[in-house]
This record gives structure tokens, C-alpha cells and sequence, in this order.
């Protein structure tokens, strides 16, 4: 055989292999630049590495600028403070912003958090913080803090807020085809978890919380299966997934963050009643791992 046709039987044979192997071109893109850094915390117990790296990302002890909104909680006024208290301690400046919709389109209010270089949003219901801050100037403003390089972080309900297509934490048909309200998620099923806007700091993930110790798989393997573009992000308590300028990916805390990455998966078509899928690819990242969000590659500690 002649030696152009050698090569060209081995290019294509190499392109074969890689793409079998997934590392075919991915549908999922980077988050536009420039942006600043996320720190999406799993809720639970914060360990002081997960608070330290959200300060030094907003510029470190006597040059930070720290708002926290804390309104996803009933107490959020309280808990919010002490918050911010404890950001304080670390020698920066914070403040515990707690909002109606109203005050979050006031003058005072868009000008300090035009200031910050950090944004934290704390725990509780989310669909109680988008209530008050979407479509406001409030938002409007920390979106621009956050491509002008903010850090912005949150933990439980300050994490899922985090992605365009935001959990609830309900779904539509408890227990599937065996009704059952004294469990949550119970099934792997289509047109279950219900999901709003969230803001979209993360454009190409959904997020999920408390997800190992909560046992959240069901409900984000389903929203992964419906929404295949999108990789699914499961970061346990504790432990918090850190996102930089360049949209490259770290672990860092006390447990793991789960991804499930169905780009390339054959799914069950969406005409189809039941749901399922043949190639899902999954990883378990302990704190000391990266993922490339682009390529789906892994590298462990």
C-alpha cells in the first residue's frame, strides 16, 4: 500500500479511537471571558480553607469589599450578619445586605455593591433569593461586578442559585408510579424536578448541593438525561468547587463533588415515557482534583 495511504488509514484510525474514547470536540463551551472566580460551597460546616480562598480571591485581609446576601433564609438578617462578622475577622470589609425587591433597586444599595470585589449569598430556600434580587438593578450590578473579576461564592441555597437552570428542591410526581410524599426522589424519571431561573453565574452546569450526604443523585441524573448539554455538578457538604477566570475547575474541602457528563451519551428520545441513557460518564473528585469543563478531562489528586 502506498505510504499516503498508510497515514491516511492511520489519521483516520486515530480519530476513531479518540472519539470513541470521548474526547471528541465537546458542545460545551467555556463561560464567555472576562469573568471573575466562583466558589460554590455544598453547605454544611465551611472549613476555614473554603472561607480563605473566597477572601483571597476578593482581594485579601485591608483590600476586599464583601456583600452578603442571606435573604434564601427567614433569619437571613441574623445569619447574615454573622456572616459578615465573620468575614470581618479575617480583616476585611463586609456587609450583611438584607433585601426586599424594592430596596434592591435603590440607589444605596446598587452603589455599594457596584464597590464589591466579593459577593456571598447564603443558605436556605434559593427560590426565595431570586425571588427578591432577579430582574432588579441589584442583579444587574453584581452580574457586572462579577465580569469586571468579583469573586462570588455561596453555600446550600447560595450554591444552586449558581446556574441558569436552578433546582427548587420539588418535584412533580413523587414516587413516580408508586406515590410515596414521605420520600424525595426516589425515581430516575422525565418531567419530574421542578427547576426555575437561576442567574446564571454557570453557564454550562447545573448545580446541586448537600449531594453525597443527602443522597441527591436522582434528581440530577434526571435534570442531566433532559438536559444533556449542560454537566451536572453534585458538590457534597463541606467541600466547595472553585471555578477561576478561566473557567478552570479545583476541589477543595473535606468530601468530593460529583459530575455526571452525558454529552455524549445515547439518550432515551424525549418522546419516549421512561428515561435512560448508555455512555454517562461520571466522576467522583476529591478535594485536591481539577476537571476541564471543555474536555471532561480529570486529574486527581
Amino acid at each position: 500500500m502506498p505510504l499516503v495511504a498508510h497515514r491516511l488509514r492511520f489519521c483516520l484510525t486515530l480519530v476513531a479511537i479518540l472519539t470513541i474514547a470521548g474526547c471528541a470536540p465537546s458542545r460545551v463551551s467555556r463561560m464567555p471571558t472576562p469573568h471573575g472566580a466562583l466558589v460554590i460551597v455544598g453547605g454544611g460546616p465551611r472549613p476555614p480553607e473554603i472561607r480563605q480562598r473566597f477572601v483571597d480571591l476578593a482581594g485579601g485581609a485591608g483590600k476586599a469589599s464583601i456583600v452578603v446576601f442571606a435573604m434564601a433564609s427567614e433569619e437571613g438578617a441574623a445569619s447574615g450578619e454573622e456572616e459578615a462578622a465573620t468575614l470581618r475577622a479575617t480583616g476585611v470589609d463586609a456587609q450583611n445586605l438584607y433585601l426586599t425587591s424594592e430596596q434592591a433597586n435603590s440607589d444605596s444599595v446598587v452603589a455599594r455593591v457596584g464597590k464589591a470585589t466579593g459577593i456571598w449569598f447564603g443558605g436556605g430556600d434559593q427560590a426565595r433569593l431570586t425571588r427578591v434580587l432577579k430582574g432588579t438593578r441589584t442583579e444587574t450590578a453584581m452580574h457586572e461586578r462579577f465580569r469586571a473579576g468579583a469573586v462570588v461564592g455561596g453555600s446550600s441555597a447560595g450554591a444552586a442559585v449558581m446556574s441558569l437552570i436552578m433546582l427548587t428542591g420539588d418535584e412533580r410526581h413523587p414516587g413516580g408510579d408508586r406515590p410515596d410524599t414521605t420520600q424525595a426522589y426516589i425515581t430516575i424519571a422525565r418531567n419530574n424536578v421542578i427547576t426555575i431561573e437561576g442567574f446564571g453565574l454557570v453557564r454550562n452546569a447545573i448545580v446541586d448541593q448537600h449531594f453525597v450526604r443527602r443522597k441527591r443523585n436522582n434528581r440530577l441524573l434526571s435534570l442531566v438525561l433532559e438536559h444533556p448539554e449542560l454537566i451536572g455538578v453534585g458538590i457534597d457538604e463541606s467541600t466547595a468547587l472553585v471555578i477561576d477566570s478561566q473557567d478552570r475547575w479545583s476541589v477543595i474541602g473535606a468530601s468530593v463533588v460529583v459530575i455526571y457528563d452525558a454529552r455524549h451519551a445515547a439518550i432515551t428520545p424525549q418522546s419516549s415515557r421512561v428515561l435512560g441513557a448508555s455512555g454517562l460518564i461520571l466522576s467522583v473528585l476529591p478535594a485536591g482534583s481539577s476537571y476541564d469543563p471543555v474536555t471532561g478531562r480529570v486529574t486527581l489528586p
